[in-house]
Order: structure tokens, then sequence, then C-alpha cells
């Protein structure tokens, strides 16, 4: 009840745009009582495609539903390429809080005037965006900094729009058939982790001092200083770069800078983050990347990154090996082992799709292929197969794709696998590497180790859950009536055996003990030895003529 006028609009601006049908299978219209001319006839069809409306809905809901969006735009293994295409096209631009605003919320962060922390602090933002907006200004000690300061009370507006969701989502998940598929709950739960991150700009700064320490020794890469004193969750002071966008090549070449070099050092300083460090620039976009003298490049906002632990790094790097050499296996192998993969999936019809993949690419020289394209279709695969990705590599997927888009505009004739092959090689020499061979041998043993310790415990637990008649066992076995149907022949077929058997046994005994007493063989005038091989022989008849039209002996 406390958020009704913003369910509202939530609800009204779904109906504008063709979802009234998902309001009021939620059942929200009489709740919100919202007029029924409002919801478009049934019969109607909408101009627009899916992914259209569903971008016009996140832009009139506000800056919370436009930054899920464009983290949503970087998932293509949870959602359609059609409506990603349109995620993309959602821009960040709104217009700028007054600077009264801005020295106020600078006064409650760093705890004075902005005149005593300052020489001069601008009044015109250099952008602003729907958390925050840049001014550029100069220390007291003289050096030049770019302050980012946080929009007020965007915190709330955003938390507020966040609770919403996460309720609309589990009530989409209990009504709809769609919504559970889908998963909304874990989207929207792993969408909003990523967006209060963005709120936290100490983040941010922690996010850039941990790239400047991987380029300290590299004079061809710059990380601007961040200034903790001047820092908070709200405010955020980082040495101002002056240089070229790398979205402009025409002003970089016609002030002397080498396109090329520049091309190949953002392509080696990315592929250095991912596959030696595991700690990427989630957003390397030519605004974020400027060009220095020297043919320096410069990384700017580290909002958002991406980090793979060991373990996906392994994974992210057989995957890329198993591209270059175009083999299938390997490929669905590393989808497998880096996504999480639903019992149901049907291994014929994955084979199938990465087989197309392969042969798209098959014969094309890897100078004409893209990595970033090639790693998003088969991201786009596992969605089709309900495969989930971990967030950090489709982030890299998106990470790679920009790159290669940067690279592509400053030297056309620039292929970036020439920079990710010696990467890949020297991966694959790590890994047959007889340290690390042993390590992972040795770590294996470890973990089996700590199972064998546990398993008395867990056995102790499990004796305790039978005791309390508590242990319940589920089965499913396909097929269930046709293999219990062969065990009741198998069964009757042992049977009959054993009473053959028996039955042969009994009349051995009774040839023998006549023929030791001397005595006849009619039992009541009836030849018992003769009728009883005569029975016998018709059962052994019977069984061998059984397992002959079985076909199996």
């Amino acid at each position: 009840m406390r958020h009704i006028s913003r369910y509202r609009a939530i609800a009204l601006a779904l109906i504008r745009h063709g979802f009234g049908f998902v309001v009021e299978e939620i059942g929200f219209a009489p709740f919100l009582s919202l007029p029924r001319r409002r919801f478009p006839e049934p019969e109607q069809k909408a101009p627009k495609t899916v992914g259209e409306r569903i971008r016009l809905v996140l832009q009139e809901l506000g800056p919370a539903f436009v930054k899920l969006g464009q983290i949503a735009s970087t998932r293509p293994d949870l959602l359609p390429e059609e409506i990603i295409g349109e995620l993309e096209k959602l821009q960040d631009r709104v217009p700028p809080f007054s600077f009264q605003e801005v020295c106020g919320i600078v006064r409650d962060e760093l705890g004075d005037e902005w005149h005593n922390l300052f020489q001069r602090l601008e009044e015109l933002p250099l952008a602003a965006a729907s958390i925050g907006q840049v001014h550029r200004a100069v220390l007291r000690s003289g050096e030049n900094v770019a302050v980012k300061v946080q929009r007020p009370n965007i915190a709330g507006v955003i938390e507020t729009d966040l609770e919403i969701l996460q309720d609309l989502a589990a009530l989409a998940e209990h009504r709809l058939e769609w919504a559970k598929a889908y998963k909304i709950r874990d989207m929207v739960d792993e969408f909003s982790k990523a967006l209060r991150a963005e709120l936290d700009y100490t983040i941010e700064y922690r996010n850039a001092e941990k790239m400047a320490n991987q380029f300290g020794s590299d004079p061809a890469v710059y990380v601007p200083k961040v200034f903790f004193e001047y820092s908070t969750k709200k405010v955020l002071t980082m040495e101002y770069i002056e240089g070229v966008k790398l979205n402009d090549p025409v002003k970089l070449r016609q002030d002397g800078y080498n396109t090329k070099r520049i091309a190949e050092r953002l392509a080696r300083a990315i592929f250095q983050q991912i596959f030696h460090n595991g700690f990427f620039h989630g957003d390397p976009h030519p605004g974020n990347v400027f060009a220095l003298p020297g043919d320096v490049i410069a990384f700017i906002d580290f909002g958002m990154v991406g980090r793979l632990n060991p373990e996906m790094k392994y994974h992210f790097s057989s995957l890329v090996i198993a591209l270059m050499r175009k083999s299938s296996d390997g490929v669905i192998k590393s989808i497998l082992r880096m996504g999480i993969v639903p019992d149901d999936v049907n291994m014929a019809a994955l084979r199938d799709d990465v087989e197309q993949l392969r042969e798209k690419y098959y014969g094309v020289p890897l100078s004409r292929i893209s990595l970033g394209e090639a790693v998003n279709d088969l991201f786009r695969t596992a969605f089709r197969h309900s495969i989930r990705i971990p967030a950090d590599l489709t982030v890299l997927g998106k990470t790679l794709l920009t790159v290669e888009g940067v690279v592509e505009k400053l030297d056309p004739d620039f292929s970036i696998f020439d920079i990710a092959e010696p990467f890949g090689r020297q991966l694959l020499k790590e890994r047959l590497h007889p340290k690390h061979v042993a390590e992972s041998l040795w770590k294996r043993v470890n973990d089996f180790g700590e199972i064998l310790i546990d398993l008395p415990k867990q056995m102790k637990e499990a004796a305790i859950w039978i005791k309390r008649g508590k242990w319940r066992i589920e089965m499913a076995v396909p097929e269930l009536d046709l293999i219990l149907r062969k065990l009741d022949r198998v069964g009757n077929r042992l049977s009959f055996s054993i009473v053959l058997l028996a039955f042969s046994i009994i009349m051995a005994g009774v040839v023998i003990a006549s023929s030791l007493g001397r005595q006849s063989t009619l039992l009541w005038r009836i030849p018992v030895i003769e009728i009883g091989f005569g029975m016998a022989t018709l059962m052994f008849l019977w069984l061998l003529f059984s397992i002959i039209r079985s076909g199996r002996f």
C-alpha cells in the first residue's frame, strides 16, 4: 500500500504499450481500479515489436528501469536476441540536477563546504546520467579532478522500484507459466544486485584501484588516480583525463595518433585483463577509453566490471581454444561446464545447434571472425536450451563485442584473433605445465579426502532421518512400465526354470530309487517315470522356444 501510486504508474505504462494482458493475468486491474476502456481489445495488433514496446515501457518508468534494461542487454543467455537488440538502444540521459543540490551533497558527504575542499568546482556538469553527474574541479593542491555526484534521493527511488519489481516477479511466477519458465525472480534478483552495486561509489573506486595495480608497470596503459579522501558512497573524485576519446578516429589521426598502435594496445590490454588477471572493464565503449600522448590508452568509469574466478577463466579459455580449433565437442563441453544445465536438456538438439554454428564459421579465416560475435552466438544457443551462463561471462561477451567494434573503426584491417591467439596458446601451455597438472590433481585428491572425512557424519545424519521416518526418496524413471513388464517376464521365466529344475531332480530321484530297490515304477498302475520324462521334455522345449522367440540368449 505504501507504493500504490507507483504500482498504478507501472500498470498504466504496461497497458499503454500493449501489455495489458499481463496486468490482467497477474490480477492487478481490480486492485488498482484501472478503467477497462484503457485495455486494448484482444484482436488489436500493436504495430511495434515486443522488444520495442518493452523498451518504451522502461523509458517511461524512469532511471531504475532504464538501468535494469541496460544491464539486461548484456544477458543474451537470458533474453531473446530481438529483445536484447532493443534494450541496447536505451539511452541513460536525463536533465542535470541543480548546482545547489550538488553543493549540498558534497557538503553532507565530505563534511565541509565545497570551496574549502576545492579551488574550483564547475557549475555545468560534463555529463549527466540517471544515477549521477560529473563536474570538473581543481583540488586545493592544484590537481585537476572529475567529481561524480549521485543524484539526490535516487537510491530511495531505485530501492522502491526494485522492491516493486521483486514483488511483481514473485506474483508473475505464481500465476504465469511463461514467467516461471523464464525464472523472472532470479533475473530480477541478479539485475538488482548489479544496480545496487552501481549506487555505491566506494565499489567503483576500489575497482579503479585494482585496475591500476594491474597496469602499474605497463607504460602503454593508464588508469586515473582515485582521491580516496574526497570519495564516499555518493561522491567519487578521480584524476581528470585530458585526451581524445576513441570514438573520434578522424581527430585522433589529425592530432598525430597512430590508430593502428592504439587498436593493438586496447585489444592487448583487454585480453590481459581477462586471461591473466580475471578482472576486466565491463563497459569499454569509445566514450570510456581515451588516447593520451605517446599512443597511451586510458580507461575511465569502472562502475561495471567483470570477474572471472580461476574455474571460469579455465572454462572460457577452453571455449576460446575450441573455437580456434573449430571443435564442436570442445565447445559443447565448455558450455556445459560454464553454465547451469537443466535436467531435461536435449543434448542432440544442442549438438545440432553447435554444429550449425560450426558450419557458419567453417572455412572462414580467423582474421574475418568476430570473437565477440561467436561468443554471443554461443550464449544465444545456451538461451535456447535454458542453460544459464554466469553473469560475468555474459559481460565478457559484451566486452569483447564492444572492443572489436572500437578496434575495427581504428584499424579496419586489424584482427583481434591475432592478439587472442598468443593468449590462448599461453593458457594452453600453462594448463599442461607439470606444476599446474600437479596442483589440479592435488586439489582433486583434497576434495575427495574431504568427502571421505564427511561421509561418516553424513551417513549418521541419514540414519537419524531414516529412524525418524523422515527419509523420502523420489525417483523418476522414463518408460518405467515397460521396464517393469520386462522384469516381470524375466521373473516368470526364472520361476519356470526353477520349477523345471525341481521337477527334474524329483524325477531323477524316483528313477534312482526304483533302480536301487528293483521295484516297479508304476504308481496306481500309472507309468510315473515315462510321464514325468515327457512333461520335463515339454517344459524344456517351451522354455527354449520362449528364449529363442525373445531374440536374447
